[in-house]
């Protein structure tokens, strides 16, 4: 066998590995929609997922659904999306729901006793959760937050503030987790 016929062959070889690899990573971003998200929202794709950790815990990993043109928080038109998160370990729901009004709070959304009306009402829907548990909020653009707990529905708090600072946890430019952003965002928004 001679010499360019081998490097060749290996050329070869070396780019359609490399191009099933990128259509497996390409799928992957494409990846299989929760029934409860595209029922939702139906031609929801996954713009972007990352983890949150506090003080090294890795508490939950977080998934980004929009519409396939992208959410995009600086947007004048408001659109549907879902955040999924999927949790890491045991946490109570009393717990989630008062972490989730610290967070609104630092960002100086609500007054005071809206933050204390909605703390009551997250601690009336969220439940305690451990590892494998699913949370998906629904961001309904000016009515409401609906959630559900592992596809399931939950409930909603028709408050379209509440819908918009729950949120803001997560996606407003304020938010104290910054990294999880820029990922939960991607290119589609233009965040690097």
């Amino acid at each position: 066998m001679n010499a360019p016929f081998v490097v060749r062959s290996f050329f070869l070889s070396l780019l359609m590995s490399s191009a099933v690899i990128t259509v497996y990573a390409e799928d992957k971003t494409t990846s299989y929609v929760p029934a409860h998200i595209s029922e939702e929202i139906p031609q929801a794709s996954l713009q972007g997922t990352g983890s949150f950790r506090w003080f090294g815990l890795h508490i939950y990993d977080a998934s980004l659904w929009s519409l396939p043109e992208g959410y995009k928080p600086e947007s004048d038109k408001p659109q549907k999306f879902a955040l999924d998160l999927a949790y890491a370990r045991t946490l109570y729901g009393s717990k989630i729901a008062e972490a989730s009004i610290d967070e609104i709070e630092k960002l100086k959304l609500g007054t005071p006793e809206k933050r204390e009306r909605w703390l009551t009402q997250m601690k009336a829907i969220f439940p305690d959760v451990k590892q494998g548990t699913h949370i998906t909020g629904i961001y309904l653009p000016k009515e409401a937050a609906r959630f559900y707990l592992n596809g399931k529905l939950l409930g909603e708090i028709r408050d379209a503030e509440f819908a918009h600072a729950f949120f803001a946890i997560w996606l407003d430019k304020k938010t104290t987790a910054q990294s999880l952003r820029s990922k939960l965002l991607g290119s589609k928004a233009g965040v690097n």
